[in-house]
């Protein structure tokens, strides 16, 4: 059984392995390992602090008792009217069992249910998997790029995605 919801407190150390199994999965093979092993670390941390700013809306995804994705949605900043999805993972051990589509699913009616119509988020070009889901999604490509630094001095490609709600 997969349930959808509001991301408590309590939920920052599962939202923190949910981003660190999911970004050591996929984006850490990008980076030298003297990078990407403290990236994987910070990413354990990080959503405490984010749940405490209660800016936005965190859903987390639970199956069978396990969190194994999560969802982090703001107005956009660059794009007024629209919503971003700013942050999207999935656990690896959840990969192929239908709790990313749930959750998709979920954000999206959260979204609509707050008044947008069109949401738009970002993702690297050479992250075949993220781009084959978030078609599969109904999103579509914008035409739009960008140079994106994690922090270690050399960008990556990312592109747009975009639909209506």
């Amino acid at each position: 059984m997969i349930e959808v919801r509001h991301a408590t407190a309590d939920d920052g150390d599962a939202l923190g392995e949910i981003h660190a199994a999911a970004w050591e999965a996929v984006y850490a093979p990008f980076f030298a390992p003297e990078f990407a092993l403290p990236a994987v670390r910070s990413r354990r941390t990080r959503w405490h602090g984010r749940i405490a700013e209660e800016t936005g809306t965190i859903l987390l995804a639970v199956r069978d008792g396990r969190p194994l994705a999560m969802s982090f949605c703001l107005p956009s900043a660059t794009r007024p009217g629209l919503a971003e999805i700013c942050s999207f993972y999935g656990h690896p051990d959840g990969w192929g069992s239908g709790i990313a589509s749930t959750l998709m699913a979920r954000t999206l009616h959260g979204l609509r249910d707050e008044g947008f119509t069109r949401v738009h988020l970002w993702t690297l070009r050479d992250t075949p998997q993220s781009r084959r889901f978030y078609i599969k999604s109904g999103f579509i490509e914008s035409g739009a790029t960008r140079p994106y630094d994690f922090g270690d001095g050399n960008p990556l490609t990312q592109v747009q995605y975009e639909r209506d709600i």
